[in-house]
């Protein structure tokens, strides 16, 4: 019985199905009634004169106007937008109504029968079931109402047929009930092809729905993804080329979020992901397009014609949205962002270079404005050509004879001893002439060349050390792309091997913005060259975000104090709190301590009596290159250095 019922019921939960049953419906309403009433004139056309008025005009002519005002409503109806509910209520009521049409169109024809001779009544009988058969085709997609429409007419009709004792009307009436029983089977194999079809639509719709969120939506944040923001920015670079349309590009990307990742695990750094996508947004206007782009990479596009000022407190709007700290499972984080801008059409006119100068723009603030908006300028672009030379010219040279290393002296003024040199890097171009290691090395550490740089260094480094007193140690830098390698990592291990130098006369020096650049890959960097002996330093500390977790968590041996700190230390009281405070940690953490930067006796005096003896700076000699070390190395040896007397 479930069955049978559920074959007269409208599927309301269905929303997809009745607004395709209405659609279809909609479009054989006009067939179904002008079905109706061509048969319906006809039949009362042919009883004119016979049967009474009542029955072959006003009634006729009732039902054939009630068909033609249904007809101008599902035509009205046809093009316009149905809710669920009312599609429910409009099929419901469909069913009933067609119910009802059906039995008074069946009621009239049965009342001319009285009336009429052999030939008419044929015609009565080809009208309800020709007409029937219409009627049921065209509801073909409404199996309620369909269904409804064959019992209130096709049941009593065949009724009727058995009970007047006529041979050929019975004949006639099994006919067609067998036929109607046939025709009700194709109607619901039909209904529910029609239903399938409907259902694998929605379903094919929701997957293509779901594949274009996967390819377009970061399924972190909720935000556009990468290939929405690169798409939307070819459309409006498009629009830039063409028709001088301007709009603004930014590149924003977190400062500190490495490590909170890092330190806290990538459940909270992807919480913090999230809610910085939900601030950005909520800081957002209908302008401006946010995306997240990778990583802890967001790209802004706003679409209006800014002027500078009015980029840089969009700018320092986005920035703000890290004043907060971020609390998650029970953590406080406090990381920053930085963001790059390039006005479009001034920077260019197409997505790659809008992206890369805008890019260009972000890497200028961190590097110098951490924590502000920076618009792309023409200052840029003349750098951009400069590092580009540069970048070019490091490719076609020979590394092993144009780049050298100069020495650093770095001295205990307990002992009154040398203890090791610091190599630095330095590179004279015949074109370029001498080009800063700042400068170069960043250039380098942009591109695959910093790998092979480092090795041409290492080598020269190791084979100076080699002559030198065993006592004396070799202070080498490593950049962020070398401790991310393995490759050089163990490129590094082989040359060392190799170099017939103690191990443990070497220090390997890193940055913080080395460490956090890919913290795990670091630290299992810096276990392989621990295992063999080497020491490790942690460079520039207070420079950058210093992290007392990074330092309790690191393998360290040594902590290089900024010259930053000591710039001012005989005159800022602050700047020698400083320096006594970072000197006690590294007592009370058993690391070795190095203040870099000294250039005056009373920096020296100072620094010792805060309980550091381990120094370096021009004081005590400026780089050197290798021909002048072992000089320098002996006349050290010779006797207390003059200058270090002073200091005493």
């Amino acid at each position: 019985m479930k069955s049978i019922a559920k074959l007269f019921r409208i599927d309301a939960e269905n929303h997809e199905l009745m607004g395709a049953q209405l659609a279809a419906f909609s479009r054989q309403v006009p067939l179904l009634y002008f079905i109706l009433s061509v048969n319906s004139i006809a039949l009362a056309f042919t009883h004119l004169g016979i049967a009474p008025p009542s029955l072959t005009v006003a009634f006729p002519g009732f039902l054939v106007g009630a068909s033609a005002i249904r007809c101008i409503i599902w035509l009205r109806r046809r093009d316009g937008v149905v809710e669920p509910k009312a599609a429910a209520r409009t099929l419901r009521a469909t069913v009933l109504l067609g119910g009802a049409l059906g039995f008074a169109f069946l009621a009239w024809a049965l009342s001319l029968f009285p009336y009429g001779d052999t030939s008419r009544h044929g015609h009565i009988l080809f009208f309800v079931g020709i007409t029937v058969v219409s009627c049921i085709f065209c509801l073909m997609h409404v199996r309620p109402a369909a269904l409804v429409l064959t019992g209130t007419v096709i049941a009593p009709f065949v009724v009727f047929l058995l009970a007047s004792g006529d041979v050929v009307h019975i004949a006639i009436g099994l006919n067609l009930f067998l036929v109607t029983v046939a025709m009700i089977y194709i109607l619901i194999i039909c209904s529910g092809q029609f239903a399938a079809m409907v259902n694998g639509q929605v379903e094919t719709k929701r997957l293509s729905n779901e594949n274009f969120r996967l390819a377009n939506v970061d399924s972190l944040t909720e935000l556009p993804n990468r290939r929405q923001f690169f798409h939307r920015l070819s459309d409006l670079a498009e629009q830039a080329s063409t028709a001088n349309h301007r709009f603004v590009v930014g590149v924003l990307d977190l400062d500190g979020f490495k490590a909170v990742n890092d330190l806290y695990g990538h459940g909270v750094g992807d919480r913090v992901l999230k809610e910085t996508g939900q601030r950005l947004l909520e800081l957002s206007d209908d302008t401006q397009f946010i995306a997240r782009l990778g990583g802890d990479e967001f790209g802004i596009i706003v679409d209006a014609d800014l002027e500078p000022e009015a980029v840089l407190a969009v700018g320092s709007k986005v920035c703000s949205v890290f004043d907060a700290p971020f609390s998650v499972a029970g953590i406080v984080a406090k990381i920053g962002g930085s963001v790059g801008f390039a006005l479009a059409p001034d920077a260019g006119t197409t997505a790659e270079l809008l992206y890369e100068r805008a890019d260009y723009a972000l890497y200028h603030a961190k590097a110098r404005y951490r924590g502000q908006p920076v618009i792309f300028s023409r200052e840029h672009e003349v750098e951009i050509r400069k590092l580009s030379t540069i970048e070019h010219t490091l490719r076609r040279i020979d590394l092993e004879a144009e780049l050298s290393l100069h020495y650093q002296p770095i001295v205990n003024v307990g002992t009154a001893r040398l203890v090791g040199f610091e190599a630095l890097a330095r590179w004279h171009n015949p074109e370029l002439g001498d080009v800063a290691p700042d400068v170069f090395i960043s250039v380098a550490e942009r591109t695959e060349l910093i790998g092979t740089i480092t090795q041409v260094l290492l080598r020269k480094a190791l084979a100076a050390a080699s002559s030198w007193p065993e006592d004396i140690f070799l202070s080498f830098n490593l950049s962020m792309r070398d401790l991310i390698s393995p490759v050089t990592i163990l490129q590094t291990v082989a040359l060392i091997e190799s170099s017939g130098v103690d191990p443990r006369r070497i220090i390997i020096e890193v940055t913080e913005t080395a460490l956090m650049q890919d913290y795990e890959q670091v630290q299992a960097s810096l276990r392989i060259l621990r295992s063999m002996g080497l020491k490790v330093a942690l460079d520039d500390f207070g420079s950058g975000q210093s992290s007392l977790s990074y330092v309790h968590q690191l393998s360290l041996d040594k902590i290089k104090i900024d010259r930053g700190f000591i710039r001012n230390i005989a005159t800022q009281e602050n700047a020698r709190n400083i320096v006594k405070t970072v000197i006690d940690l590294c007592r009370n953490l058993k690391f070795d301590c190095v203040v870099e930067g000294v250039e005056t006796a009373e920096q020296v005096e100072i620094i010792d009596r805060l309980g550091c003896s381990t120094m370096q700076g021009y004081f005590f000699a400026k780089p050197m290159p290798q021909s002048e070390v072992e000089t320098f190395i002996a006349n050290y040896r010779v006797s207390d250095h003059p200058r270090m007397a002073a200091a005493g």
